[in-house]
């Protein structure tokens, strides 16, 4: 494993979902998308309080990886919360696109949690809605790991070690 300093700078619970429908109509005004300081991990469940948490179609794409940087490459200004994109846990410090097909673990104090990243979280046309014209577009390929975590444990905003599987080492996937 590869050794990484990094910034865990939103973690998002969210029990609805806020993009349904058009995105000409705008979200749901009754999604609620809560930023936390810390989240509870839930082994092969997710995130709890989460609206994948312990749900069947998502079990390998429970939690949401994702690098504010390719939020601040896009140049929109004001520089948009982290929380509008919806994913669950965004860091500071390392490409999260990377994480696809690959073994980590995050220790932001209380001990490491190991996640198993399996496919590319990819935007949708909400991006423009939330974030501004062009973040759709702008996001492809950068819109972060969807994964499940392998251990119960927590995760709280600040500075955390990311460690990494070897690169190129890809998981046999289940």
């Amino acid at each position: 494993m590869t050794r990484h300093e990094v910034e865990i700078v939103a973690l998002l619970v969210s029990p609805t979902h806020a993009f349904e429908g058009r995105p000409q109509d705008g979200p749901r005004a009754d999604a609620e998308a809560v930023g936390r300081e810390r989240v509870e991990v839930r082994a092969a469940l997710g995130l709890v309080g989460d609206r994948y948490f312990n749900h069947g179609a998502h079990r390998n794409a429970a939690v949401t990886v994702f690098a504010v940087e390719s939020l601040e490459a896009l140049a929109v200004e004001p520089a948009p919360d982290p929380h509008v994109v919806r994913r669950n846990i965004v860091l500071r410090g390392f490409p999260a696109d990377e994480l696809v097909k690959r073994e980590f673990s995050l220790d932001s104090g209380d001990g490491p949690v190991r996640f198993q990243g399996h496919r590319a979280a990819h935007p949708c046309a909400w991006m423009d809605v939330v974030v501004g014209p062009g973040a759709f577009k702008g996001l492809r390929g950068h819109g972060g790991v969807r994964c499940v975590p392998l251990d119960d444990g927590v995760l709280r905003l600040g500075p955390a070690v990311l460690e990494t599987s070897p690169a190129g080492h890809v998981l046999t996937l289940t």
